[in-house]
Formats: C-alpha cells, sequence, structure tokens
C-alpha cells in the first residue's frame, strides 16, 4: 500500500466510525422512545400524620455588669515643699564647710545643696506626704451566654394509601386528609 492509498484508508475509516455511531445513536434513541414515562398527578388518602421534633440549643448573649471599688493615688495640690528647702540649705551649708579655699567653698555649696535638695525630696516621698489616697468606682463589663434548648418542628412523618398499597414520606408541611401523588406508566418489556 502506498502513501496516497494509505491517506485514503484512514479517511474513510474515520468517516466509517463516524457514520457508524450515528446510526447507533439513532436507533438508541428510537427504541428509548417507548420507553419515555406517561405522568400524571393524583390524589391519596392521609393515614396517618406525626410530627417530628428536633432538640436544638439556643445561646442568648447578655452583657453583665459590675461596680468595683479600686485604690488611686495622686498627688496633693498642697503638697509642702519645706522638706526640700530645708535639704537645699543644710547640703549647701555643709559643702560649704567641706570646700577648701573660695572656689572649692562655691562648688561644694552647689554640690550640697543639689544633694540636699535631692534628699529633702526623698523623704517627703518616702513618707507619702505628697500623695492623697482614694477610692474611685470602675464600672466592668463582660459578655456571658444564657444556653437553654428547645423543641423544633422540622417535619412530618406522612403514611398514606394509594391503589389499596400504603407508602410513607417525611414532608415539611402537614399535608391534610390528602396528599398529591405522581404516576408513572411505563411499558415493560
Amino acid at each position: 500500500m502506498n502513501n496516497i492509498q494509505a491517506k485514503k484508508y484512514c479517511v474513510m475509516c474515520k468517516s466509517e466510525s463516524v457514520v457508524g455511531a450515528a446510526a447507533l445513536l439513532l436507533a438508541t434513541s428510537v427504541w428509548a422512545a417507548p420507553t419515555s414515562a406517561n405522568t400524571s398527578y393524583e390524589y391519596a388518602q392521609v393515614i396517618a400524620s406525626r410530627p417530628i421534633y428536633q432538640t436544638v440549643e439556643i445561646s442568648t448573649p447578655r452583657q453583665e455588669c459590675w461596680n468595683e471599688q479600686v485604690v488611686s493615688h495622686r498627688r496633693s495640690h498642697s503638697e509642702s515643699r519645706t522638706p526640700a528647702i530645708v535639704g537645699t540649705i543644710i547640703g549647701g551649708a555643709l559643702g560649704n564647710a567641706v570646700g577648701h579655699g573660695k572656689s572649692n567653698k562655691r562648688v561644694g555649696t552647689v554640690v550640697g545643696a543639689v544633694l540636699g535638695h535631692s534628699i529633702g525630696r526623698d523623704i517627703v516621698t518616702a513618707n507619702g506626704r505628697n500623695r492623697e489616697t482614694h477610692y474611685e468606682t470602675v464600672r466592668h463589663c463582660e459578655t456571658v451566654y444564657e444556653y437553654r434548648e428547645e423543641d423544633r418542628l422540622i417535619g412530618y412523618d406522612v403514611r398514606y394509601r394509594y391503589n389499596n398499597e400504603e407508602y410513607s414520606v417525611r414532608m415539611d408541611e402537614e399535608p391534610g386528609d390528602r396528599v398529591r401523588v405522581r404516576v408513572n406508566v411505563q411499558p415493560v418489556f
């Protein structure tokens, strides 16, 4: 078989397979046509209907608040400066007494005054004279959840009779005395 004949054969193979597939599809649809259902709707008598409940847990958030007394410290507006001033004077006098010569006495006086002031301020702070203690009310709040169980209706178990046979189904709503049913009629081969 030469190259031209091989190409011709492949083209014929493809076209034969396409024609075969189309014929098979047509035959299938012809045979499927008689098996399609004839659908109608009728009513069946309800024998029993029983409600179905499910227990669910429900959480409800609420805010819970309370007041709390807390200690607060703040500086007094009328604090005395006397200890710091006395400390500065005593420190300056000691610095002046320790120094030798005119310039050393001046430096000693300044250093003594700064140290004396610092010591006087520390004494006041340690004694707590410059702070007032008082109480203030602070409000605290938090979210808490209350849990409760509740039964919720989720549907109905329904028994009904059609053509002297009993069936059952679960439905979302109460059907009443009768229920609509779909009837399919198909031939059997």
